[in-house]
């Protein structure tokens, strides 16, 4: 017997569309986008790093200075209420200490457990080759985006998910490193202009292989 939660999650899921236009009368508050993040960084990680970090774009200037980084994807940048644009933190790994000690003060991990694990991704993660740590950053980055469309979804809101943008120029065009911090995607935002497309899914026959 499926429960009120499990209804919701499946409408949740089902009911999320790639909407390209939204209502320009309409702004998300800062303190509301900042509890949706807050609520998505929940998302799983490799050794509970952390690696995804979000730009707000939000206002006339910043979109006025995105608008020719994404190609083909001008109208959900001209009508959102924020663009968000999600990077990995190559050195991520420098907030390990925060993390697990504030692990520990909270009573969430054994001290030992914390110097067990600091231990291996002090000695790990700055040895990993570019292009490994660049894929384990992404999919860890990707968690975070899923989620987020999901959590803004909760909230009344529809996202799009947009690949389409110059990444070799994202990072330096809003102030960040690019040597440092690696584009993963950007999520349009706001609310639905539009009642976008139901889509086909392939069934779990046609993904699903059994061994």
């Amino acid at each position: 017997m499926e429960t009120t939660q499990q209804n919701y999650l499946r409408d949740l899921m089902k009911g999320r569309r790639s909407i390209r236009k939204y209502r320009t009368d309409h702004k998300i508050s800062k303190e509301e986008l900042t509890r949706m993040i807050e609520e998505a960084s929940s998302a799983p990680s490799s050794a509970n790093l952390q690696p995804w970090r979000v730009v707000v774009v939000e206002s006339e200037e910043g979109k006025a200075k995105l608008r020719p980084l994404v190609m083909f994807n001008t109208l959900q940048n001209d009508t959102s209420s924020a663009m968000l644009l999600i990077f990995a933190d190559t050195q991520h790994y420098k907030q390990s200490d925060y993390i697990f000690n504030k692990a520990v003060e909270e009573g969430k991990m054994p001290a030992e457990v914390r110097d067990q694990q600091l231990g291996a991704i002090n000695a790990h993660y700055p040895q990993l080759p570019a292009d490994k740590l660049n894929e384990v950053l992404k999919i860890d980055s990707a968690f975070f985006a899923m989620q987020l469309m999901l959590t803004a979804k909760a909230y009344g809101y529809d996202t799009n998910p947009i690949g389409g943008f110059e990444a070799d120029r994202l990072a330096e065009a809003f102030d960040l490193d690019p040597e440092r911090y690696s584009p993963v995607v950007i999520l349009s935002l706001g609310q639905a202009d539009e009642t976008g497309y139901e889509s086909v899914r392939l069934t779990p026959e046609q993904i699903t292989f059994w061994r």
